[in-house]
């Protein structure tokens, strides 16, 4: 089995959340919360600044923990194939932009990031991280976690 830490920025304002359109190498494209793995030795909460900066060109600060979700992707379900199933555990951080300007990621994965009203969310294909992070920052759970979110439909992994 695989295992990824990350950490994913919840940033939200006037009622939208920022979202990043990440396109994967086969061109597939998925909306998602700005953030991703977490380099060697760095610390989580540094890793979600950086992950905001290089996908959307924002400068973030932490305002808070808001929790943990821990999910297993099947073999099956990975994006490339032959891989074992995927040990996901996902760190999310309530974030606030304190400057910077909007852009897509240079280089990278994340096509464009845009302010999406939250209701408009529920329209898009995204990944199941975005209604777990939304559902931490709108309850904030003493415990930090919220159900699983099901795969399926606009929803994936």
């Amino acid at each position: 089995m695989d295992l990824r830490l990350a950490a994913y920025a919840v940033c939200i304002e006037d009622g939208r959340v920022l979202l990043a359109h990440a396109v994967r190498p086969d061109g597939d494209r998925t909306w998602t919360l700005p953030g991703g793995r977490v380099e060697h030795a760095e610390d989580p909460l540094d890793a979600v600044i950086r992950e905001v900066a290089e996908e959307t060109g924002l400068n973030a600060v932490v305002e808070r923990l808001l929790g943990v979700d821990s999910r297993v992707v099947p073999a099956a379900e990975r994006r490339l194939p032959g891989r074992p199933e995927l040990h996901n555990v996902g760190i999310f951080y309530r974030i606030r932009i304190i400057g910077g300007r909007l852009r897509p990621e240079p280089n990278g994965e994340t096509a464009e990031s845009v302010w999406t009203p939250i209701p408009e969310v529920a329209r898009l294909g995204r990944s199941s991280l975005v209604d777990i992070g939304l559902a931490l920052a709108q309850t904030v759970p003493p415990t930090g976690h919220v159900a699983s979110v099901p795969v399926g439909g606009l929803i994936r992994h």
